[in-house]
């Protein structure tokens, strides 16, 4: 039980020290890195007669040496090309790459396959469509065939951050509120307005104008309020 402690801890903050990428977004070597640490940390697991640091130190020397290529990737160019190659063009001016396409031995139903996970289903509405370096795709639409934008309609509403989180399951969250300009006495009189009490408060957020939403542990509707974030 205690080396399963120490090396879920260790394996938990060796991960959090090659940074926060989903499973999906890892470069080649991250991804190389994380399998072999998953190994490794099961050898000790499996035999007790293994030494817990023989588990322990291939997990340290992969992770150190895992963000000093990192350091080296966001320094130099030539390294970052080596260790994660670059991105491949597959659709140029709405026109296929097949050339592209067999050096990334991409077939038609791979390319097909992501451009329906970007809600694209017909092919000849891709203005320019890039392979990253992770092997996500990245897909710009023809202009006659994207969403047209507010400001296309000539609308000019005012840009704002989204509604942040200020208090939940009865506590204030005093960070993010204060980063809002709110404070407890402030986001009290905003729940008095609303004919409760922060212990009543399931969920409030609140975005940078000061508009609140509440929802109450009993239940019901949504309630919305405004403060003074001035």
């Amino acid at each position: 039980m205690i080396r399963a402690v120490i090396l879920y801890v260790l394996v938990i903050s060796a991960v959090r020290l090659m940074g926060k990428r989903q499973l999906g977004e890892l470069q080649p070597s991250e991804l190389v890195v994380t399998i072999l640490v998953s190994n490794i940390a099961t050898l000790p697991l499996e035999d007790a007669d293994i030494p817990l640091v023989v588990g322990i130190t291939p997990i340290l020397l992969l992770v150190s040496f895992e963000v000093i290529m990192s350091q080296l990737s966001l320094r130099s160019p030539l390294v970052r090309r080596l260790v994660s190659g670059s991105p491949k063009i597959v659709i140029r001016g709405g026109k296929l790459e097949p050339d592209v396409l067999k050096e990334l031995r991409f077939s038609v139903d791979d390319l097909m396959t992501a451009l329906r996970g970007k809600d694209v289903f017909d092919i000849s509405e891709v203005q320019f469509a890039i392979v990253e370096t992770t092997g996500s795709l990245s897909v710009m639409k023809k202009q006659t065939e994207d969403v047209p934008t507010r400001s296309d309609m000539g609308l000019a509403p005012e840009c704002s951050d989204p509604p942040q989180i200020v208090a939940a399951d009865g506590e204030m969250i005093q960070q993010t509120a204060e980063t809002l300009g709110l404070d407890e006495k402030k986001i009290s009189s905003v729940l008095k307005s609303c004919g409760a009490d922060l212990k009543d408060v399931f969920l409030m957020t609140a975005d940078s104008g000061g508009h609140c939403c509440i929802a109450l542990r009993s239940g019901g509707k949504l309630l919305s309020a405004e403060a003074n974030v001035k």
